[in-house]
């Protein structure tokens, strides 16, 4: 998922992983009497399909449905995405979330403004997301800090997943 950031490459790894699953597609095709030629006939098998994964609530597929919808097809976001264990919120100023990775090293990340999964954290003490292990989407951004008197990157939230 976070080397897909267009919505053609979004709409590219759709159809790979039809491709990937045709023998699957055929069998859906004959269980609901539909003729594999007869296209608008499938893109309404293909349609049910993203329903039920819709209902299912299938992580993946509603990101890569995000990407799909996306108007026009922008260049390329520049996010990254970063797995760890959550270690603890810093306040300073701005609410910093920092995990650990798998070598043990703390990484830290700016909740600078609302993001996908946020609401989660809102409210929640840090011993109720002890030891849970988060995926951190994330892009790099440049600030001023007054303090420092100078220009440092930081790591912007853009969205959290709860694993």
């Amino acid at each position: 998922m976070a080397k897909i950031s267009t919505k053609q490459a979004a709409n590219d790894a759709f159809e790979k992983c039809f491709e990937n699953h045709a023998d699957l597609l055929m069998d859906v095709a004959k269980e609901q009497n539909v003729e594999v030629t007869d296209e608008p006939a499938m893109s309404k098998v293909g349609v049910e399909i993203g329903k039920n994964l819709m209902k299912q609530k299938c992580g993946s597929f509603m990101q890569l449905a995000m990407k799909m919808g996306k108007d026009g097809d922008a260049e390329d976001t520049g996010t990254q995405v970063t797995t760890g264990v959550f270690k603890r919120i810093d306040t300073k100023g701005f609410n910093y979330i920092v995990i650990t990775d798998k070598a043990a090293a703390e990484k830290s990340f700016i909740w600078l403004r609302q993001f996908s999964g946020s609401e989660k954290f809102i409210d929640a003490s840090p011993a109720k997301l002890a030891g849970k292990k988060l995926q951190i989407t994330w892009k790099d951004m440049e600030v001023y800090l007054p303090q420092a008197k100078g220009y440092y990157t930081v790591k912007e939230i853009v969205s959290i997943d709860i694993l």
